[in-house]
């Protein structure tokens, strides 16, 4: 079965015809949306735990275009998880909103241009999915239309996603000029018999598509744009941003690189890994000093990419790059998503997002303090919880692949984090409150439950999740030799 087809064809069907069922349902229709999102959704996953699991070749339809792997399979059953807790989520959130219906189909867009992205093998196609994960999240971002900052979010968004749209681009024009393709498999049998006069060129496509790709990674210097978005725009919107648009383009990321390594992978390693120290260490230090828990989580998302980089700065040396990027791909994206829904539900309650709104909120929203703590000592990577497990397998990665020092630094920064994540936890458990009892709404706890629940059961049966790792690791090496 042609998953990737099937899983868009799903999730399209409900987007576009979402908007019309005010027409024929009338005020019944809200209801219709809602349920039909969560439906494909959960078609979406139970089609791609299915192809993820299976580890047989699959038929693909327009196999230059889209390659039915385990690799896209995993990357698309996270970004859909994530907008699966998203959508229930949503209906607390955006209720009473005008504009709800359009706003569960947007979502369903973002959901199929990421898809897209993580099964594509042609940098034209790339480039389109990268457009259609885009283009709704800026709306998604200023959806708050009576909030200045929501406003604000949305035009800094729009206008560096559309300055990165040019440049990513601009390198894939410069790739097919070298190569005469965008066919990712073409190319990387054209670069193998390229004339040395011609690496300059590569090069400076390489830079290119990384400096397009870099918004969506969130790495640095292409930051600038998370912590005021990240604010501004709806609380749910921020966790897809943060939980999912990055996973699709890291998975996008896996398969450019992969073919671009084996031309010049010493030079482009060293200088990744020279991003990927930058962007932990101004993500965790600029962590440190917010007092808006959004921000703070936005910071460390950056801090994240940096730890996710690793990954792919050590593929052309050892298998356990690739395998501890898609074991903390998983992880980080289950704990951010937690994180910032359970401060979505604070921002909620008490209509403010500030560090301050936390002293004691154990006592009025036990729950969702406690999944928002072991999510914070998750990113912070404290054992037995699953981001412990897989930092350590991207660090090891970085030792075994001749990069000790990025692994050193990688610990310096985790070490750095674990003091302004325990700060909440603190504020949480031994301030006292002002605020009176809180309801805390069932649905939305029900995910936040779940999400948790995740968290531990992937921390305490770490070789669950590595074995699939390893698995499609060693699947998409076979095929593509870095």
């Amino acid at each position: 079965m042609d998953t990737p087809l099937v899983v868009l064809v799903v999730l399209t069907s409900v987007a576009v015809t979402s908007p019309l069922y005010e027409m024929i349902f009338g005020k019944k229709s809200l209801k219709y949306v809602q349920y039909l999102t969560i439906l494909s959704l959960l078609v979406s996953l139970i089609l791609l735990i299915s192809s993820t699991l299976s580890l047989t070749p699959q038929e693909s339809t327009v196999p230059h275009l889209l390659r039915n792997d385990t690799l896209g399979s995993f990357f698309s059953f996270i970004v859909i998880l994530v907008t699966l807790f998203v959508s229930i989520t949503s209906f607390d959130y955006m209720k009473g909103n005008p504009n709800e219906r359009v706003y569960y189909s947007l979502l369903l867009f973002t959901a199929i241009g990421m898809t897209m992205l993580c099964f594509a093998v042609d940098l034209l196609v790339i480039f389109v999915a990268f457009e259609l994960m885009s283009l709704p999240t800026f709306i998604l971002a200023g959806y708050n239309k009576q909030d200045k900052l929501s406003n604000e979010a949305a035009v800094k968004f729009f206008i560096l996603g559309a300055l990165s749209s040019g440049i990513l681009l601009y390198g894939i024009s410069i790739m097919f000029g070298i190569t005469g393709s965008t066919n990712l498999e073409v190319i990387s049998q054209s670069l193998t018999s390229l004339s040395p006069d011609m690496l300059p060129f590569v090069i400076f496509s390489t830079v290119s598509m990384l400096a397009g790709l870099g918004l969506k990674l969130s790495i640095v210097p292409f930051h600038m744009w998370i912590p005021d978005t990240y604010e501004g725009s709806p609380t749910t919107v921020s966790t897809l941003l943060s939980a999912a648009t990055k996973k699709a383009g890291f998975a996008s990321a896996i398969r450019i690189f992969a073919v671009i390594f084996p031309l010049f992978y010493f030079d482009l390693s060293l200088a990744l890994a020279i991003i990927a120290l930058v962007t932990m260490t101004l993500g965790n230090l600029a962590a440190l000093t917010q007092k808006s828990i959004t921000r703070m989580l936005a910071y460390s998302s950056i801090a994240q990419a940096g730890y996710l980089l690793i990954g792919i700065v050590v593929l052309p040396y050892t298998n356990l790059g690739l395998i501890g990027l898609l074991y903390h791909s998983f992880n980080h994206a289950i704990l951010q998503a937690t994180a910032f829904l359970a401060a979505g539900l604070v921002r909620l309650k008490t209509s403010s997002s500030s560090l301050d709104s936390y002293n004691g909120l154990s006592k009025v929203m036990p729950i969702t303090s406690f999944c928002l703590a072991l999510s914070l000592l998750g990113l912070a990577g404290i054992p037995p919880l699953n981001g412990f497990w897989s930092k350590l397998i991207l660090f090891s990665a970085a030792v075994d692949g001749g990069y000790a020092w990025l692994a050193l630094a990688g610990l310096v920064n985790t070490a750095i984090s674990v003091a302004y994540y325990l700060l909440v936890i603190k504020r949480m458990y031994m301030d006292e409150t002002s605020i009176k009892a809180i309801k805390e709404p069932l649905i939305f706890i029900s995910v936040l439950v779940f999400a948790t629940a995740i968290i531990i059961v992937t921390g305490l049966l770490p070789n669950v999740l590595y074995d699939i790792a390893e698995d499609i690791t060693i699947s998409f090496l076979a095929n593509n030799p870095v």
